[in-house]
């Protein structure tokens, strides 16, 4: 960080840093000694001035906005985003106290994996009283149809998170166990990339740990428990619920980072205990899914009957063996709150020795002797549901916190235990430690006057730590991301509520070696295919072709209504009257000067996109937003006429903006085929509707200049022919002109050229049914004349196109 600023002249940014008592602190230790690993960053810090934090924490934000970075915030609106709430300031952690962190988590991961295969196998420790039947077979997470299968690879966990908090003695606790389908990695690289862009200077940069050394380790792991038996690769997959799923950009994330497929459950299908990839070429074998939804939505044959994202057959290739996943169906079990009272004793069953770092001091109330001493020490207890799987500090409504409900269901906590005590557990109510966090000031200075934006105050945090298993052992991220409480509420933790997240920083005294997924070079190179494309994802591919080109068709067609409303100021014009009846045959309200009906193409634009998000630029996708933006923007404020027009033009600049940078950036694999299909088969089909509507004889006059218009071919018009438009020179220019990629002819010649080159375009030597079809399309517009293309030709072009889109869907798509 820049020295130009003189200490003298720098605001005291830590003026508000005032420690609490029975709390430990990041920044200083229990003495009220800053920490060593923090005193070289505070000090260059302290040495910005107000302007400097907001230009460099506008540039982290900035950088997560261009990326697109958000979480989906469960509401009534499952499409609803939050942008991702970063905490600028990281959280400092020494290597030796990362790597002593890493030494016990590591002995706990082995706990977990020997207890999770115990209960899927010999079950000796129900059978020793080591767990209460009761408690495992009433978790929703225990999934029966898992005992006696042997997970292929032969382990049942492979990726874990452990939160983990420091108490006020200044040890660390273990507060939850993730392992369902942990999430934060992917989110952890972005804000690993934010805080870069904060704070680049080479110190302290060149001593902090990477990342990528981790998800490259995984990354090889995964590949190898792909594997068949006969040491066959195997392909590998994300396993995502979809969009509406809260972490769902890391899902697209990490596919993208990692060069993986990325597959939701109607992308798979089991053919003879094996599980398969719908893709455009047929399905294909997979050997391993790192799995992001929750076990029990795996599979509707076996598991939840209700679930609509899993699979059926799941399981059953699992129990034969052929599927790897991670983690194995099950595992979630682990989560169960009331399971960290028996982890401290089984540790010292099956280890002999205690956890290196315990975890929060839990009591399952299903006893009486523990349900008793829950009720003595409420005051200081965090009281909820056994089963519960989310962390302590996630405090749902039916949890009591400090001996009083946090909701009015239960007449006395003495009576919820009495009542329900086997299905309750009691944790204790730890003090978080606090860590620096930017507050900014509410009126932009301090009480005397100093232009100080903010400043440094301490904020409840804890620490995700994740773990990977490698032929080699557990390997831990060194680093992660911390929660960061929103005020000193250590229950306002998680994002849902306004908490916030920061980099962990794990930093050595000297420079470290850089790591990075991309392998060295040794000796020549070669290119790696594109890899397969799922049918799924070329099916929202091509959709997002057609609803582009169909939004653009709309703009076009609005902008000449307001146009020529704004010249004639009469809404009974004739030509008028016929646009707007057009109009609204596609559902489109003129009465409207921005027709919601226009926002919903976007939206659907949008939403193909969405689902594609591992597959689309960033770029890309950040122009999309921008339209859809500006859009809802423009609703508010358009008027009938001129303005709605300019609107419109607007509109045609940044569609066409999009489709530019989409199309002629996008790498030429089977995945760009199907969006050009989609889009080129669009514009076909659109122009044939408006020659059939407005070139039509019986249009009133005028509406041949609109045709040319709303092609965007009035320049080309004007040198190709030099006189004023006819039918046949429109319908020449926009049906039959190879060279004008506004013409029907043009579109159909490149669907042609598309079609050949997908998979299956020949079989046994012979064109495929969708290639047949486009023969017969092409020869008849190239041999066709401008009095042959009559309005029943045009209509009748707009079935065989349909049918176009019928044998694409039925050959790839499905």
């Amino acid at each position: 960080m820049t020295d130009a600023v003189s200490p003298a002249s720098a605001p005291d940014l830590f003026a508000d840093y005032r420690l609490m008592p029975g709390v430990a602190d990041e920044l200083f230790d229990r003495d009220g000694e800053m920490r060593p690993v923090w005193r070289r960053f505070v000090e260059r810090f302290s040495l910005l001035s107000a302007s400097e934090i907001s230009a460099r924490f506008e540039r982290g934000n900035l950088y997560l906005r261009d990326a697109g970075v958000f979480f989906r915030q469960y509401s009534n609106d499952p499409t609803q985003e939050r942008e991702w709430p970063l905490s600028h300031i990281p959280v400092i952690l020494h290597e030796d106290e990362w790597a002593g962190i890493c030494r016990g988590l590591s002995e706990r991961a082995d706990l977990l994996e020997a207890v999770v295969a115990d209960l899927y196998g010999e079950q000796r420790l129900v059978r020793d009283g080591h767990l209460p039947a009761e408690l495992v077979a009433g978790s929703r997470q225990w999934l029966r149809p898992m005992v006696g299968v042997e997970p292929k690879g032969g382990h049942y966990l492979h990726f874990l998170a452990f939160e983990i908090g420091r108490s006020p003695d200044g040890s660390w606790l273990v507060l939850g166990d993730r392992t369902q389908a942990p999430s934060g990695a992917g989110f952890a690289l972005e804000n690993r990339m934010a805080t870069g862009r904060i704070f680049p200077e080479r110190f302290p940069r060149a001593h902090i740990h990477r990342l990528a050394g981790f998800f490259g380790a995984f990354r090889t792991a995964m590949e190898r428990l792909a594997q068949s038996p006969t040491g066959q690769r195997g392909a590998t997959a994300i396993l995502t619920p979809g969009p509406s799923n809260d972490t769902y950009y890391e899902h697209t994330y990490i596919a993208r980072y990692l060069g993986m497929m990325l597959l939701e459950g109607e992308d798979l299908l089991v053919e003879n205990g094996q599980a398969m990839v719908r893709t455009i070429e047929g399905p294909r074998p997979i050997g391993m899914l790192w799995r992001r939804i929750d076990a029990a939505f795996a599979d509707p044959l076996e598991l939840n009957p209700d679930s609509h994202i899993g699979t059926p057959g799941l399981m059953e290739t699992v129990r034969r063996g052929n599927l790897a996943l991670v983690n194995a169906l099950g595992s979630g079990v682990l989560e169960t709150r009331a399971m960290m009272a028996f982890l401290p004793r089984i540790a010292e069953v099956l280890t002999g020795r205690p956890l290196a770092i315990p975890n929060i001091a839990t009591w399952w109330c299903g006893g009486a002797a523990e349900r008793a001493y829950v009720r003595d020490n409420a005051a200081r207890m965090m009281i909820g549901s056994a089963y519960a799987v989310d962390l302590p500090f996630d405090l749902g409504a039916q949890t009591a916190l400090g001996g009083a409900f946090r909701s009015t269901g239960h007449a006395s906590i003495e009576e919820w235990l009495e009542a329900e005590g086997a299905g309750l557990v009691g944790q204790e109510a730890v003090t978080l430690s606090t860590t620096p966090a930017w507050v900014e000031s509410p009126d932009g200075g301090d009480a005397e006057g100093a232009t100080r934006s903010g400043g440094v105050v301490p904020r409840p945090m804890t620490v995700r730590v994740f773990a990977a298993r490698t032929p080699e052992g557990w390997t831990f991220m060194k680093g992660g991301y911390a929660r960061i409480g929103k005020t000193g509420d250590a229950t306002a933790l998680a994002m849902q509520r306004g908490g916030s997240v920061a980099d962990v920083w794990v930093v050595s005294d000297r420079p470290v070696k850089p790591e990075t997924l991309v392998p060295a070079a040794h000796g020549d190179f070669r290119r790696v295919s594109p890899g397969t494309l799922p049918a799924r994802a070329a099916d929202n591919l091509y959709w997002l072709g057609r609803y582009v080109e169909r939004t653009e068709d709309a703009i076009r067609l609005i902008r000449a209504y307001h146009l020529r409303l704004a010249q004639t100021d009469n809404p009974s014009d004739a030509r008028l009257q016929l646009l707007g009846d057009y109009l609204d045959s596609y559902g489109i309200d003129v009465d409207e000067p921005f027709p919601s009906a226009l926002i919903d193409r976007i939206e659907w634009a949008r939403g193909c996109a969405g689902k594609v998000r591992d597959r689309f630029s960033t770029d890309g996708w950040a122009a999309l937003n921008d339209m859809a933006r500006t859009a809802r923007r423009m609703t508010r404020t358009v008027r009938p006429g001129d303005d709605a027009a300019r609107a419109m033009s607007v509109m045609v600049r940044k569609i066409t903006g999009f489709s530019g940078l989409v199309h002629e950036n996008m790498y030429r694999f089977s995945g760009w085929r199907f969006l050009s299909f989609g889009r080129a088969l669009e514009r076909a089909d659109a122009l044939a509707g408006l020659l059939a509507t407005f070139a039509d004889p019986a249009a009133p006059e005028g509406s041949l200049d609109l045709t040319v218009e709303v092609a965007d071919s009035v320049i080309t018009h004007q040198r190709r022919y030099r006189v004023e438009t006819s039918r046949d020179t429109v319908v020449d220019l926009l049906a039959l002109d190879a060279d004008n990629p506004r013409s029907i002819l043009f579109q159909i010649q490149r669907l042609r050229r598309l079609v050949a080159e997908l998979p299956r375009a020949t079989e046994h030597g012979r064109l495929s049914p969708l290639a047949r079809a486009m023969v017969p399309l092409e020869s008849a517009f190239l041999i066709a004349a401008p009095s042959e293309i009559d309005t029943g030709r045009l209509n009748q072009l707009r079935r065989e196109l349909a049918r176009v889109s019928d044998l694409a869907g039925a050959a790839y798509l499905r």
